[in-house]
């Protein structure tokens, strides 16, 4: 029987990162909702008396989808999972009462990452508007300034990666998560680490974590 892991932090705080590379050590499913809701975006959800009858609908339409959908969604994905590492869910204590309903956790990590070096990560990020590739001027430079290493276009920084816009959704993240962060910390289950090493360093900490 696989390990049931759930990572929490903040936007920045290297959740997907994170998760992907315990996922890999521990053989362990990458849950996402990004992915789930992609992977179920034609699943029939008429019967639950929402707007629309697909959750694809919702994301054409560039609507925030139901809660109740993306609860669905995600005990789906959990039910044909052995082991997870769930990424991106709960976002608020609602969902986290209902995750309570689907699966037990074995463990509980909350990457901590002060705001300043969260909004120095986030706002340093550049993107290549031809290819897809990501930069980080700080972290992860092209080999020439602002220039894409894989085909040569100007690098470009995206609207939501602006320190106004950072902070607003770091705000928002607070406001919602950190009741979901309290939750699991009243149960005894959570586990904080430090966030703000290196990668692998970080990675090493979740992973003894795991272990145990």
């Amino acid at each position: 029987m696989g390990k049931h892991i759930l990572l929490l932090g903040p936007p920045g705080a290297g959740k997907g990162t994170q998760s992907k590379r315990l996922a890999d050590e521990f053989d362990l499913e990458h849950v996402t909702t990004g992915d789930a809701l992609r992977a179920n975006k034609e699943m029939d959800i008429s019967e639950m008396d929402t707007e629309y009858d697909t959750p694809g609908a919702y994301m054409d339409a560039g609507e925030l989808v139901p809660d109740e959908v993306v609860n669905a969604i995600v005990e789906e994905a959990l039910s044909s999972a052995d082991g997870y590492v769930l990424d991106g869910y709960p976002r608020n204590l609602e969902q986290a009462e209902e995750l309570s309903g689907m699966t037990d956790l074995d463990a509980v990590v909350y990457l901590s990452v002060d705001n300043d070096e969260l909004v120095d990560r986030l706002t340093g990020r550049r993107v290549c508007p031809d290819c897809g590739a990501s930069y980080h001027v700080e972290f992860e430079p092209p080999e020439e300034s602002g220039v894409c290493d894989e085909c040569g276009a100007e690098l470009v920084q995206r609207d939501d990666d602006t320190e106004e816009t950072v902070r607003e959704r770091l705000r928002v993240y607070e406001e919602n998560t950190a009741p979901v962060v309290e939750h699991y910390r009243e149960e005894g289950i959570l586990v904080e680490v430090d966030g703000e090493g290196t990668p692998d360093e970080v990675f090493e900490a979740i992973a003894d974590v795991v272990d145990q």
